[in-house]
């Protein structure tokens, strides 16, 4: 029998593809509509801060949603390589991936249910980081199957497919809860069911046999723990790639996670749910564009870090464009900006982390590492956030912060020297 640690993967159909890509529109609308909408508005609401707005109310708000969110990145900081680690390893009837996919996405619908139904900090914050553990385990899972069942020459188009439903995901779930007018409980509930309706059909299809290079080894937890560390001076290549998705999501997160507030705080717009949706809309145009359009390039023409290193600018150029002159307009523009940039980031940065990786006996556990870069700063970006916004009295530092970061992280991909 082949082992699939050392065959060649097979190309993936269309349709494989396409279940993929739905999968992971249901995880980031039930990771990213609480995120940016119903989680800032709970902790609001917790506040009893409405209508009647004082410095001191909205930063009260902007630093409470940012130690939750905090909090919650050091769960994601131990999920991530843990669960994947722990695939690795699995030896079920059902495969390797399935049962992590399966069981991460059940207990990430369970806490959003029952996160919509608190009103008190600590129960908030609990399932919260309840849910980012569900949602770390079935992402680690899912990044996992592209090193194993993705021939590198399919990777961008793939990995762009990770990224690409980050957009449609946030703008599908605030549309939905805007639309119809939800309260944050009956959000959370529509969104949760809707993250299993997704995953559901690409988890009963995959092809997932067990790993016959781990049926002889015993699990152990030193043996685990042993593996949770990959050494930059020895793998310089995952390091760099490592470094410069910290330092673009970070980027990306802090400018972003905070929209909702600069809009109602900053801009003090009369409508701030429905800037936010317009906002959420553009982006989500230029990210779908860019990722699809890079991850199909960059496979073409076997380059990836061209693609990052214009992310990066990109970036940089959006939050510089807000820190310079402050207003929806150029909000907008910004966002059309950060979208092309982080779309371009998202289309090949996944490809290139597959293709860095040390060892393909640790796929799960290593994407998992490079999965903190992704989740952890996202998690930390309003408590960032919030401690420069409370230094400073307001959002400018902010975006120049996000601007510096975003073209720091194109830059450090340059010392990758394994590809092009």
């Amino acid at each position: 029998m082949t082992r699939p640690d050392t065959a060649t993967p097979t190309r993936v159909d269309a349709r494989w593809i396409g279940l993929f890509a739905v999968a992971w529109l249901g995880i980031w609308m039930a990771q990213l509509t609480p995120f940016q909408l119903t989680l800032p508005e709970q902790i609001n609401d917790r506040l009893g801060i409405g209508d009647t707005i004082t410095d001191d109310t909205w930063q009260h708000s902007v630093t409470t949603f940012g130690v939750v969110s905090g909090i919650s990145a050091v769960f994601a900081l131990i999920a991530f390589p843990l669960t994947g680690a722990l695939s690795d390893r699995t030896r079920s009837r059902f495969g390797r991936r399935r049962p992590w996919i399966v069981g991460g996405v059940l207990l990430f619908a369970g806490a959003l249910a029952i996160l919509g139904t608190r009103h008190g900090l600590v129960g908030i914050t609990v399932c919260w980081c309840v849910a980012i553990v569900g949602f770390s385990t079935a992402s680690a899972a899912l990044t996992a199957l592209i090193g194993d069942r993705v021939p590198v020459a399919q990777r961008g188009v793939v990995s762009s497919w990770v990224s690409a439903p980050q957009a449609i995901g946030v703008i599908v779930g605030i549309g939905l809860i805007s639309a119809l007018g939800l309260s944050t409980g009956a959000g959370s509930l529509v969104v949760a069911a809707l993250l299993v309706v997704c995953v559901l059909p690409f988890v009963i299809t995959v092809d997932d046999p067990p790993h016959p290079a781990r049926d002889r080894e015993r699990l152990t937890v030193a043996g685990v723990v042993a593996e949770l560390w990959v050494s930059p001076r020895e793998h310089p290549d995952f390091g760099w790639t490592l470094l410069g998705r910290i330092l673009v999501n970070v980027g990306n997160a802090l400018g972003t996670s905070l929209l909702l507030y600069y809009l109602q705080f900053g801009l003090r717009v009369d409508d701030a749910q429905g800037d936010l949706l317009l906002l959420t809309a553009i982006y989500m145009v230029f990210v779908i564009s860019a990722a699809i359009g890079s991850g199909i390039l960059s496979d073409r023409i076997g380059r990836r870090k061209p693609f990052v290193l214009a992310a990066g600018a990109l970036q940089g150029l959006a939050a510089a464009a807000i820190a310079i002159s402050a207003g929806v307009p150029t909000t907008m523009v910004a966002a059309a900006l950060l979208g092309a940039g982080f779309g371009s980031f998202l289309g090949v940065d996944q490809a290139l982390a597959t293709q860095v990786l040390p060892s393909a006996d640790h796929t799960g556990k290593d994407l998992g590492i490079m999965n903190i870069a992704m989740a952890v700063p996202q998690a930390l970006g309003p408590l960032l956030g919030a401690g420069i916004v409370a230094a400073t009295g307001g959002f400018v530092a902010l975006f120049t912060v996000s601007a510096i970061l975003g073209i720091a992280g194109g830059l450090s991909v340059l010392r990758v020297r394994s590809d092009r």
